[in-house]
């Protein structure tokens, strides 16, 4: 299926990330917590399909747990005693559920971290940062293109490597060791003289140098002036429910959570669909391809 989110000017994606990666580290109300994480983890799948259900399952859902099993272990504040460790230490019920609310806040930012990374490419990116801050821009962008790449070189050294058997799975505990630094070195050499590569065209190009113009794919649209109003709209919202601490939630030392309202309502809602605006633009699109379709 054809993102047709990924397709919105780079300027607009790339606030869209920004806020919702902040909103999901600022709120740790519950109703707004498992309204981010899912639409983080619904994106997610519909960007990436099996392979984000094997990272969020095998991956993040075992972090999950770990973290918010070892909080009450470290953290003993909160009133609401449950029981006694052998240390004597008390394990109370507000430190269960702030380590699960923080366990929930890094896996719901890892997974808008991961759908940024599918959308947000290198040359979005230059586009927007180019002539800003040109140097640190394509340091971050080489960084980010780089990671799929040499993931996929070092596999195909791995692979060499084990034809004429030096691969780490052979050999002695010593000759795998030493196979895996030859692996290493070969990478580091690779990465060096790539980097050194993609640097010396980008100068011979007059990247970085005042006056240059450059082309660009992207143009800010109907659509996208469309979208973001709607974008300033729902999050002018989830804003001024923040401010106001509509969803503020105290753990420590007692639980206190901010009172169900009207206003409450509206901002959980406004929440919602800024979080799932990419799957509702992705089904939308969908849809209408499918009704062009049957016309014809």
């Amino acid at each position: 299926m054809r993102d047709s989110f990924a397709g919105l000017h780079p300027a607009l994606t790339f606030s869209y990330f920004a806020g919702m990666i902040a909103c999901s580290m600022l709120v740790m109300h519950p109703i707004a917590q498992a309204i981010a994480l899912i639409g983080a983890f619904s994106y997610s799948v519909l960007v990436k399909g099996v392979k984000a259900l094997k990272f969020s399952f095998v991956y993040l859902l075992p972090m999950l747990l770990i973290m918010a099993a070892m909080n009450p272990a470290f953290n003993h504040q909160g009133v609401t005693i449950l029981f006694y460790l052998k240390s004597g230490n008390p394990v109370t019920l507000e430190s269960i559920l702030y380590g699960v609310a923080a366990a929930v806040m890094f896996i719901t930012v890892i997974l808008w971290f991961s759908c940024y990374n599918a959308v947000m490419t290198s040359d979005k990116f230059i586009y927007l940062f180019g002539r800003v801050i040109p140097a640190l821009s394509l340091i971050l962008s080489m960084v980010l293109r780089f990671v799929p790449r040499y993931i996929e070189q070092i596999k195909a050294i791995s692979h060499a490597q084990r034809c004429i058997g030096r691969d780490m799975t052979q050999g002695s505990l010593w000759s795998r060791a030493r196979n895996g630094i030859n692996i290493l070195s070969m990478m580091t050499t690779w990465a060096l003289e790539n980097g050194m590569e993609t640097a010396d065209s980008m100068k011979s190009r007059g990247y970085g140098l005042p006056g240059r113009t450059s082309f660009s794919i992207f143009r800010f649209d109907g659509r996208d002036g469309i979208l973001l109003s709607i974008m300033a709209l729902l999050a002018a919202i989830m804003g001024a429910g923040l401010m106001l601490g509509t969803v503020s939630m105290q753990f420590f030392p007692s639980i206190k959570l901010a009172p169900v309202t009207v206003w409450s309502v509206a901002v959980y809602t406004a929440y919602a669909l800024l979080c799932m605006l990419p799957v509702i633009i992705n089904l939308q699109e969908a849809w209408k391809w499918k009704r062009i379709e049957s016309k014809m």
